[in-house]
């Protein structure tokens, strides 16, 4: 009995410093930043409006990528949805946003894979990174029989 009573007395523990450090995250200065920019980029109206008219021609494409390159109006539409993206893309909230967004997220990737090196060397670490999934160290490929370059050292 009194090894099962270690055991939740252990979790009990890891979930308290993990509380903790989901505060210290939630405090930080990338965590201000991120929200502050979320909140200017959803009141500036002009981002709304370009919101509104992306989602238009988000299924405009889609309903033309569903007969794919055939349809008439496939590489019109690409391009309006591109081109409304382009416009988002150069507003100074949405690229701060993001830019809010990615620091963030490398905080919390950070985060993870100091956690995960601690218990282990091959632990699979989650990452938004396209590139990083599609193989190297920090997806876990070499543990994992994935795609290795054997590196990992």
């Amino acid at each position: 009995m009194a090894a099962i009573e270690a055991q939740t007395l252990d979790m009990s523990a890891i979930l308290m410093q993990a509380y903790s450090l989901g505060d210290l995250i939630k405090d930080s200065a990338e965590t201000a930043d991120y929200l502050y920019w979320k909140k200017r980029k959803e009141e500036d109206p002009q981002v709304q409006e370009l919101l509104k008219l992306f989602q238009k021609k988000k299924d405009l494409f889609e309903e033309c990528q569903r007969f794919g390159h055939f349809h008439p109006d496939y590489h019109s539409a690409l391009e309006q949805a591109r081109s409304i993206q382009e416009q988002l893309d150069s507003l100074e909230t949405v690229r701060r946003f993001k830019e809010a967004e990615q620091r963030l997220d490398e905080l919390l990737f950070s985060v993870s894979e100091t956690i995960a090196r601690s218990v282990s060397d091959t632990i699979k670490v989650p990452s938004n990174d396209p590139l990083a999934s599609g193989g190297g160290c920090s997806s876990g490929s070499c543990s994992s029989g994935g795609s290795c370059s054997g590196n990992c050292g």
